[in-house]
């Protein structure tokens, strides 16, 4: 199950809706991981808008929810429209709101990306010997993910690859790539023995640092292009 919602609201168009959240990640002194809250709010985005666009959804709207005080507001938003400005979009709306009545120990943050479906996309896909599978980038938690930033997988990469036809791509969240190989592939049970790649697929992939992509042989050239040094192929065997 992603972390969306689907609402039609003609019978050509949808509402995509996605959602993430932080929790122990700031500035606050008892964070567990201690980072400006500008990257807080742009990893959180990054989450969110990758879900909305491979649910085949383009983002309109992001709703933010702070529980960090009202002084990190401004940095929240900024780290948000500089995920946007990764993704080339513009007049995107920015609203929420912040628990100013009460003050916690821990920051945390929710947001909200709201999409509007623009192109039927495949949320499964049937495993054969004509399909094939990479990953682009590495899967990264914690400090990793501000240490190993050349690691991430750009948003303009996930967004150039998502715009391909023939194409399905699955952002890879705290679950790792098997559970999100398994969630995509519905005529096979894989386990980490049947996956051959140079990246860990049991490893909690955070921010979705990583995504998935699937295509056919005929991409292969394209999305290599596209990835650069980010593409790592991924084989199964059984």
């Amino acid at each position: 199950m992603r972390d969306i919602v689907t609402i039609p609201i003609t019978t050509r168009e949808a509402l995509i809706i996605a959602s993430d959240n932080s929790g122990a990640i700031g500035m606050k002194h008892e964070d567990s991981v201690k980072v400006p809250y500008e990257t807080v709010a742009y990893y959180s985005f990054r989450v969110a808008a990758m879900e909305c666009i491979a649910a085949g959804g383009e983002p309109i709207s992001v709703v933010l929810h702070n529980f960090c005080g009202n002084e990190p507001w401004e940095e929240l938003v900024k780290g948000i429209q500089t995920g946007l400005g990764e993704l080339g979009l513009n007049g995107v709306s920015i609203t929420g709101s912040t628990e100013s009545n009460f003050s916690l120990n821990q920051s945390a943050v929710g947001l909200i990306v709201i999409g509007k479906k623009v192109k039927n996309s495949a949320s499964q896909v049937l495993l054969s010997e004509n399909v094939n599978v990479a990953i682009i980038g590495m899967p990264l938690v914690g400090n990793e993910v501000v240490e190993q930033q050349y690691n991430v997988a750009p948003l303009s990469i996930f967004q150039e690859i998502s715009r391909l036809n023939e194409v399905v791509i699955l952002p890879v969240g705290s679950k790792g790539i098997l559970y999100e190989m398994n969630q995509l592939f519905s005529n096979v049970v894989l386990g980490k023995e049947n996956l051959r790649t140079d990246v860990e697929v049991l490893k909690s992939s955070g921010p979705s640092t990583c995504f998935i992509v699937v295509f056919q042989e005929g991409h292969t050239e394209k999305i290599r292009k596209a990835a650069g040094d980010y593409f790592h192929p991924l084989k199964i065997e059984f």
